[in-house]
């Protein structure tokens, strides 16, 4: 299969990484991440733990690591009716959380609206523009107060 586009020639910026590093234990870097991804305006409807179930279910024995299901809801109803509903298969917009070592947390997300754009799920177009820059701004703003 050929690709697209080049994934060496998408940088940071193109999928809106962001990564930060908490000095806590993995569960009081989960609350922190939420209460501050909320009070930025995001609400939390989906969180699990892939490392718990694959631990259990094929004894994968991997270190702590969360997702929390981010979302603005006002932005999300935006960005599904500018993709004709498809964004919903990208949905919610992940944050991860991973234990590095003991008391040391890696807080990682990307930019399911820059994504979306960039393989065509979403249009390349002012309002979907909007939408990734208020998504942006969000984002910047809990990644500040982490």
């Amino acid at each position: 299969m050929v690709l697209p586009i080049d994934p060496g020639q998408i940088g940071q910026d193109d999928i809106g990484e962001k990564r930060t590093t908490l000095e806590m234990g993995h569960r009081e870097a989960i609350e922190h991440v939420r209460d501050v991804f909320t009070d930025a305006g995001f609400g939390v409807p989906v969180e699990f733990s892939p490392s718990e179930m694959l631990n259990e279910k094929v004894d994968a024995g991997r270190d702590p690591y969360y997702v929390l299901g981010a979302c603005n809801p006002e932005v999300a109803d935006r960005a599904l009716d500018a993709t004709d509903n498809k964004l919903g298969a990208l949905m919610a917009c992940n944050v991860v959380i991973w234990e590095e070592e003991p008391d040391k947390q890696v807080v990682y997300h990307v930019s399911i609206m820059r994504i979306a754009r960039l393989v065509g799920m979403a249009p390349d177009n002012e309002e979907m523009a909007d939408i990734v820059a208020d998504t942006g701004e969000f984002v910047e703003e809990a990644f500040a107060n982490l």
